[in-house]
Parts: C-alpha cells; structure tokens; sequence
C-alpha cells in the first residue's frame, strides 16, 4: 500500500513533467485564479475585523465647552497672574456624565492629547496648531454598556451641562458596517466563482491530457488494473498543480499585506482598531491558499477522470 502510494507520487510528477506546457497552463490557471482569491480573503476577513472593531468600540466623544476646564482644580487668578483660585467648576461634567445611563466607563481626553494623536496619524503639519492655537475641545472619551445603547448615551451626555457636542459616529458609523457587510457578501461570492472557474480550466487542462493517454488507461484497464490504481497519479498531479500553483500567490499576497499593515496601522491604532496581527494572519492565509490549491487540483482531477473511469 505505501509502495504503491509512493510509486503513484513519482508518477505524477513524470506526468507533469512529461506534458510540458500543459503542466505550465494549468499551474498559471491556478496561480492567477488564488491571487485573486487571496487578495479577496485579506479584504473580507480583514474588513470582518474591522467591522467588529468600529461595532465594539464604537463610543461617545463629548466635548467640554471651551469655557469649562473640568479637569483643573485651580484656575489663574484675573486679578493677580501670580495667584491661582479654586475651580468651582472642578470635575462637575465627569460627575454629571457618570450619571447617565449605561455608562460603562469614561477617559479624558485634553485637546492636547488630541492633537498629539491627530499629528500621528496626519503628519507634522499639525504642529503649527499646537499650544494657544489649538482649535481643538477637551472632550471625555465615554464607552457604553452595549453598542445598542450608545446613541441614547450619546443623546444623554450631549444635554448634560458644560457639554458643548456630544457624537459617536451617527450615520458615519452605520454606513461603514453596511459597506463592510456588502464587502463580505460580495467578496465571498466572487472568490466562490474565482474557485468554480479554476477547477473548470484545471478539469479541462488535464482532461486533455487524460485524452493524449486514453490508449495507455485502456490498456491498464484490459491487464486488470483497478480505477483506483489508474486514478491516483491523476489525482496526485492535479494535487501537485494546485500545490505549484499556491506558491507565487503565497508570497504575492504575504508581500502586499505586510505593506498595508506598516502602512495603515498608525492610523488605525489612533482609533482603537487594527488590521488581523501578522503573527496570526500570514501563517493563515498561506496555509488556506496552499489547501484551496490542492483541493481545487484534486477535484478538477476527479471530474475530469469521471468520463474515463467508471465509478
């Protein structure tokens, strides 16, 4: 049995070297069709990420009014500059805040400290509005119990006193999980296609190649070979097709994300969300367009065998 085995793995690959350009035909058909579909499933299960990311973290800004500094127990005296006077207004919006209604917790957030992570994410052009130029609010950065109850908060904490705004997100943040949701759909349908597509050319491919050695299966078959025997080195050379075919999308697809992930993590950071960790997601993907490739080679072996080999 494992003589066999080994015997019909040496096979196929004298068969993939045997038929030259039609071994090259369908390791392209292969490679071209996991390159999209590898480019697809980055965007879906990253935009999947994503999604959860802005759903859960999804949390009201309120903005002080200008006037009001919250956070300061002392203020400069008018009179004297060398003197300070107790805030009256110490910390009276953070109490009245954690007051409302499924507030689970509530972080300050200085226009400063604002500003600091707006120059991050949109470069040093933005430090010429630092200081006295600030045009920013101090705002409390507040997480609600559940993302349901975040617009009632949201509505909640902008009628408290010394808010001046109170958002999070509205209609910006529903229309971005709609399009994700289409995104997944639809992506998942056109990789669906992508994959039906790849086993109909491989089928053809090695079809052709089946029909170039019809008359050595029909003499097998007439000294008593079984279908299974006739029908393992098939099996294994599409194996092998889809195997070659994976590996130029595997680093193609690698290549591009690690660009994306150096380049959009910043940004993404600055909000409380991230792309899937390099970590996790590089040994996943290769590993799936590795097993797509093989699997795809191997049905496209079995449908074209179907019509030669009686079941």
């Amino acid at each position: 049995m494992i003589r066999n085995f080994f015997k019909h793995i040496l096979e196929s690959l004298k068969n993939l070297r045997r038929n030259g350009w039609m071994t090259v035909a369908a390791v392209s058909s292969v490679m071209i069709t996991l390159i999209l579909v590898g480019v697809f499933l980055t965007i879906i299960l990253n935009t999947t990420k994503l999604a959860n990311d802005i759903q859960g973290n999804v949390r009201v800004v309120a903005y002080t009014d200008l006037k009001i500094h919250d956070q300061a127990k002392t203020l400069p005296d008018p009179a004297n500059a060398n003197k300070t006077l107790p805030n009256p207004n110490y910390q009276k919006v953070y109490n009245s805040l954690k007051e409302v209604k499924n507030v689970k917790s509530i972080k300050f957030s200085s226009k400063d400290e604002q500003m600091t992570l707006l120059t991050q994410s949109l470069g040093n052009d933005w430090n010429l509005m630092k200081g006295d130029a600030n045009p920013l609010y101090d705002a409390y950065i507040i997480e609600a119990n559940s993302p349901q109850d975040v617009k009632q908060v949201s509505k909640d904490a902008g009628q408290v006193a010394g808010v001046y705004k109170a958002s999070y997100g509205g209609t910006d943040t529903e229309r971005m999980l709609k399009i994700a949701g289409m995104i997944q759909t639809w992506g998942m349908v056109i990789a669906g296609l992508l994959l039906v597509i790849a086993i109909f050319l491989i089928s053809n491919t090695i079809r052709i190649t089946i029909m170039s050695r019809q008359r050595e299966i029909q003499i097998m078959r007439l000294v008593g070979a079984k279908n299974g025997y006739i029908r393992w080195p098939f099996f294994l050379e599409g194996a092998w097709v889809g195997f070659l075919g994976a590996i130029v999308p595997s680093i193609l697809v690698v290549w591009l994300y690690n660009l994306a992930y150096v380049s959009t993590m910043p940004a993404l950071m600055s909000q409380d969300i991230s792309l899937l960790p390099r970590s996790s997601f590089v040994p996943m993907i290769v590993g799936l367009l590795f097993l797509i490739g093989i699997l795809i080679g191997s049905l496209g072996s079995i449908l074209s065998m179907r019509r030669y080999l009686k079941a």
